[in-house]
This record gives C-alpha cells, structure tokens and sequence, in this order.
C-alpha cells in the first residue's frame, strides 16, 4: 500500500453528454454518453495518478455500475480495493446544454448500505501496513454509525496518519468528529456548520477557528470557486487568489484541488505551498469537460502562476468573493 490512501463510502458512475438546447416535452438527442468513474475519494485518487503521484482507492461497490466503475479505474490506472455490496453503485448524469453553455447535474442519493460492508472498509483501513494520508471524501448513505468519522480519526492516529475530511457539512453535523487533520469545506459548508446562511469578511475565518478549537481539525481550508480559498490555522488565516480562467465545468475541481494539497504535503512542501498547488489543481479541472479533473501540465503552470502572486494575509478581512 501507497503513503497516500482514500476513502469512498458512497462512489459513482459519472455519465454526461450534451444537447443542442434543454427544452421540456420533447425527444432530446444526445451525444454518446461518457462514462467516468466517481465519487470524492474516488476522483482524489484519480486526479493524484494524473498528478504523476500514487494513492490506493478503497471504496464500497455493487451491481453492473460497481463493476463499471472497477473497470474504468483499471483503464485509468488507479489501484484500488472494492468492497462488493448487494447494492448497486449509484450513477449521476451531467447534461451540457450547447445552446446556453450551461451545465445541468442531476445527482442520486445511493442505497442504504448494510453494516458488515462499512465495518470491512474500516477492517482494510485499520489493517493496512503503512499510511501516511487518509482521504475520506464524499456523501454518506443512510444507515452510517454516528461516530464513523470518529472511529477512522482514531484509526488515522493509531497509525500516526494524517486525516483529511472533505464531506458534505451535514454529514459533519449528523455525525461530528474530532482530531482530523485537515477539513476542506466550501463556504455554503462552512456557512452551514457555523449556522448561519451566509459569512462574509472576518466571519469566515471566526467560523473555521471555532471548529478548530473544537478539535475538529489542525486546519480548515475553505474552498470558495473563482474566489480561491482561505487557509485556517490556529496561528494565521491566508486567503489565496486562484488564476482567472475560463471555467467549463466545475465538476471535481474540490477533488482535484484536495488531490494537489496532500499530494505536496506527502512530498514535504509546506502547508503554504500545498494549497497553492491544491488551488491549481482545482482550477485546471475547471478547463476540462465531465470530470475529466486535472492535468499534470495544466497544473504545473497554474502553479507557477499562482507562485507569483502574493497570498493576502487575513487582517482586514477583506476576501474577494466572486458575489
């Protein structure tokens, strides 16, 4: 096993096309439907083997899409563990609208998962010889134990591993953790687990360094879109600027973008450095189509760019949201 392993409790099948124009009560044509594995942990993986780097992908699968989505990670290159289910893998389609230029996702919820399944992920996990990075990624299906995040922050630093958490805020709600080292949420995520509607200026950084002082994690790494992100420590808070680019679909940027981070932080950069690369990563997944996520070339350069301008040291409060 790789330093550098995720987690993907509820994965999925990514199909997307597109038409000439959305319209309701008529016979669409399409294009051929591509189909892309997916799912947070899933997609953190790919995009660090696109990266040139190495992480294992350990995820529930089930039915003709588990088996799919085992096929396409073959063809990627992606090492893997499936824990086969009796319950398919769930699949979501993306429709691109040419007509508009928009981009339509319609997301399913997956299958309640029984209890031997999750606990033989967890099994693997605490079996595993060396870890350096664990990546828990992605949305829960019903029927999760309260205390799941809890139970792998305690597998994690058994293992004197660094645990990253990139789910959804209710997920965190419904089943709160402590000791993480790292949570990516977005600023809706961020706003939700401070409960409010919205943050703006100094809120932000307040609401991250409350769940660090709550022992959520070491560090909060706030993603929000065009606007870049905001890193969180106890010490400092740094909003860092993202590239301006012409966006094509943001499907998997925050994967591509947790991808870049551990990546660098695996390879020894600093914190500082790693959410630069992060930044790029997710911002080069944003030039390409589906979730096609980054490429090592566009994120190399995007990284370079993003080298050169300074990151604004959090004082006045002041973050330039795209809104």
């Amino acid at each position: 096993m790789p330093d550098i392993v995720t987690i993907t409790f509820n994965p999925c099948i990514d199909k997307s096309c597109s038409i000439d124009a959305l319209v309701p009560d008529r016979k669409l044509r399409c294009t051929d439907f591509v189909n892309e594995p997916g799912g947070g942990g899933v997609n953190v993986a790919r995009a660090i083997t696109k990266l040139g780097g190495e992480a294992h992908a350990i995820f529930l699968a089930g039915g003709y899409p588990g088996n799919l989505l085992q096929q396409l990670l073959r063809g990627e290159g992606v090492p893997f563990i499936a824990i086969e289910t009796d319950q398919d893998t769930r699949e979501n389609m993306m429709v691109t609208d040419r007509s508009t230029g928009l981009q339509y996702r319609f997301v399913t919820a997956g299958n309640a998962i029984p209890e031997k399944y999750w606990k033989e992920c967890l099994d693997i996990v605490a079996g595993l010889d060396k870890l350096s990075y664990l990546v828990v990624s992605g949305s829960l299906q019903p029927g999760f134990p309260p205390d799941l995040f809890g139970r792998l922050a305690r597998i994690a630093s058994q293992k004197e591993a660094r645990l990253v958490l990139d789910v959804p805020a209710e997920s965190i709600l419904d089943h709160p953790v402590t000791g993480a080292y790292l949570l990516k949420p977005n600023l809706g995520e961020l706003s939700m687990l401070a409960g409010k509607e919205q943050l703006n200026g100094t809120e932000i950084a307040g609401a991250a360094r409350a769940l660090i002082a709550h022992n959520t994690a070491e560090v909060i790494l706030v993603s929000m879109g065009a606007a870049g992100a905001l890193l969180v420590t106890r010490e400092n808070a740094e909003h860092f600027i993202a590239p301006p680019v012409k966006r094509v679909s943001t499907v998997g940027a925050g994967d591509s973008m947790v991808a870049g981070t551990v990546l660098y932080l695996h390879e020894g950069k600093s914190l500082r450095e790693a959410v630069r690369y992060g930044i790029a990563c997710g911002t080069a997944a944003t030039l390409n189509t589906g979730t096609q996520l980054c490429t090592r070339g566009e994120a190399d350069q995007l990284y370079r760019y993003i080298s050169d301008i300074p990151n604004l040291a959090y004082a006045s409060g002041d973050i330039l949201l795209p809104f």
